[in-house]
């Protein structure tokens, strides 16, 4: 780990020093809702103080990406109704229907939980059936306590090490105290700042390492949401396949098809001109022969686009290169992949990168190129990085969002870092088992 200058940590500690204030308030009230849960008081407090909870979690979550430079992902509370009606709930359908057979007209829900009054309730009984409630609770209490100790000690490290040192020069002169004390001063003052120097920032990533991992997303949640993902996933795999099929159809047809129609009226002038005007007949088969060419070259571009023969003869690496060779920007390309990967992945990472290169043509206004082929244990790594102009975001363009749903049909990722005024570095990564090492290609 890098070790950093402590003023940016010791900022951000500042800030939470002053969050420590709202999150012992919720820690109280917390405590307060969980100690009358048993006479049934404290359900409404629980759903009450929860939210809040949620909302610091959020602001501690900011401040812990900001120390970590990565993403740091954040439980959440379920919505009220997701954890079913429970005993509460099921009391509040008793009531309902007791009141809709004296009334002889039926109740909606939001009439049987104003009847009853149970609504605080039944939402503070299904928080505590949580385990993502009882987690963001969990992090509360490290954060009004040892969190703000480890923020405090960051804060407080550097003005006590000053302190010292001031004291260590006033006292023997003021109040008479003796040189040998002042000089055990001076040490511990010196100490002080040495460690705030040498650890203020590693003190202030721990507090941030610790949020991250108490608020991050339980077994479950993380289920759920890599269901969502999936299905989001097969969603775009299967548009992106339907609108390829759709290419390919009006590429067929407006191109080699359409081609060959004209081939087949052009032989059939032959025909008819080879016995009467032969000189004709030999200009309209020079021309059959320049249709056939043609349409040779849009079905080897067409089969470039499904599936390039030079990916299939040499490999990610080669086509990569070959790529690059086509481009008016000079790139680099370094390889270190120990083997081949599997075709569809190779088929999937080939595509993602010949798109990035076309952003970087169109968008980047680039003199320098690189792209940098590296394997994880299990995984493919990309990288396609450029010096221009910089600026590049998926939300804004269909291309790389393209890159990042082809991907995703692997389970892969896409990170663009693009700030303005560049460098634009794109990663794509992609789960991946390797085959047996590469030999050069014949």
């Amino acid at each position: 780990m890098t070790r950093r200058a402590p003023w940016a940590a010791t900022g951000r500690s500042l800030v939470l020093v002053v969050l420590w204030v709202p999150c012992a308030l919720l820690t109280v009230a917390a405590l307060v809702g969980l100690a009358l849960v048993f006479v049934g008081a404290g359900l409404p407090v629980v759903a009450a103080v929860l939210p809040g909870v949620e909302r610091m979690a959020r602001v501690h979550r900011r401040r812990a990406e900001a120390a970590l430079g990565r993403a740091v992902p954040l439980v959440a509370l379920r919505p009220p109704d997701a954890s079913g009606p429970g005993r509460l709930g099921q009391v509040e359908e008793d009531a309902r229907r007791m009141t809709e057979e004296a009334l002889g007209r039926p109740l909606g829900a939001g009439e049987a939980r104003a009847l009853t009054g149970a609504e605080p309730f039944r939402r503070g009984w299904q928080r505590l059936q949580d385990v993502d409630a009882w987690r963001l609770l969990g992090w509360l209490a490290f954060a009004a306590t040892g969190g703000a100790l480890l923020s405090a000690c960051v804060v407080l490290l550097a003005p006590a090490a000053v302190g010292a040192l001031v004291l260590a020069v006033v006292l023997p002169l003021a109040a008479g105290l003796p040189w040998g004390w002042a000089a055990v001063l001076a040490v511990a003052g010196l100490l002080g700042g040495w460690a705030w120097w040498r650890h203020g920032d590693a003190l202030g990533r721990l507090r941030a390492a610790a949020d991250a991992a108490l608020l991050a997303p339980g077994r479950q949640a993380r289920l759920e949401q890599r269901v969502q993902d999936l299905a989001a996933s097969r969603s775009q795999t299967v548009d992106h396949a339907a609108a390829e099929l759709r290419r390919i159809e009006r590429d067929l047809h407006d191109g080699a098809q359409a081609r060959l129609v004209s081939l087949g009226l052009t032989l059939g002038m032959v025909a008819e001109l080879v016995e009467s005007d032969p000189p004709a007949a030999r200009e309209l088969l020079d021309e059959a022969r320049s249709t056939t060419g043609a349409a040779l070259r849009d079905l080897r571009e067409l089969v470039q686009g499904i599936h390039p023969p030079v990916l299939a003869d040499r490999g990610l690496s080669g086509a990569v290169e070959a790529l690059a060779l086509d481009l008016a920007v000079p790139v680099a390309v370094a390889d270190r992949l120990p083997g081949r990967p599997p075709a569809p992945i190779e088929s999937a990472v080939y595509f993602a990168v010949a798109e990035s290169l076309a952003n970087v043509v169109k968008h980047a206004s680039a003199a320098r190129v690189w792209v940098r082929l590296d394997a994880g244990a299990s995984s493919l790594r990309v990288d396609v990085g450029d010096d221009g102009v910089g600026g590049a975001d998926p939300a804004r363009g269909s291309g790389l969002r393209g890159v990042g749903a082809r991907l995703s049909a692997f389970d892969g990722t896409m990170v663009v870092d693009s700030p303005p005024g560049g460098p634009t570095l794109i990663t794509l990564e992609v789960p991946c088992a390797w085959s047996s090492p590469k030999t050069s290609p014949s």
